[in-house]
């Protein structure tokens, strides 16, 4: 049986919602679902409140500050070492400075193979321009190009990598 909100438990819901009583809390008194409990706080257009999960005063140490001292200034070294060589990053606004526009026929290696135009029409071409030592292109289009991982990306890679390192291992 679907629960009905009537107007008694939209004014309950929203007094403890503003006590900060928790989701599941409110659910419990108005005997129904945390979940229930969220979508109407949602619909309802509630102000949002601070995760519980991420306010708890547990620190994590970053993985360098785990690390042996002799390792976190190699990996600090290695890290500003791999800043240093990384392009610039070019804004979606900023053009792109025209080296020697180059057709297909013309591209040769150690030029930016970055495509500019649309692939048939007479005007299409590629940049041109000295490519990133191990890129296929300028720095300015590498900028473009590569984007750095995010997090989740990263958590992604490590959580494969682990698993993928469990299979090594048990087989």
């Amino acid at each position: 049986m679907a629960f009905e909100w009537t107007p008694a438990h939209i004014s309950t819901l929203i007094a403890l919602w503003t006590e900060g009583i928790s989701t599941i809390e409110i659910g419990r008194r108005l005997d129904i679902t945390k979940n229930s409990v969220v979508g109407k706080v949602h619909r309802l257009g509630l102000p949002k409140r601070v995760s519980p999960i991420g306010s708890k005063s547990r620190e994590r140490k970053p993985a360098s500050a785990r690390q042996s001292p002799g390792v976190r200034k190699e990996s600090a070294i290695k890290q500003a070492v791999a800043l240093a060589q990384q392009p610039r990053p070019v804004p979606a606004s900023e053009p792109v400075p025209k080296a020697n526009p180059v057709s297909m026929e013309h591209l040769m290696g150690g030029m930016c193979s970055w495509p500019e135009g649309e692939p048939g029409k007479d005007d299409f071409h590629f940049c041109g321009a000295p490519i990133l030592e191990g890129k296929p292109y300028c720095v300015s289009h590498c900028a473009r190009a590569y984007v750095r991982p995010t997090r989740d990306r990263d958590r992604q890679r490590a959580a494969q990598n682990k698993f993928s390192q469990n299979r090594t291992a048990a087989a």
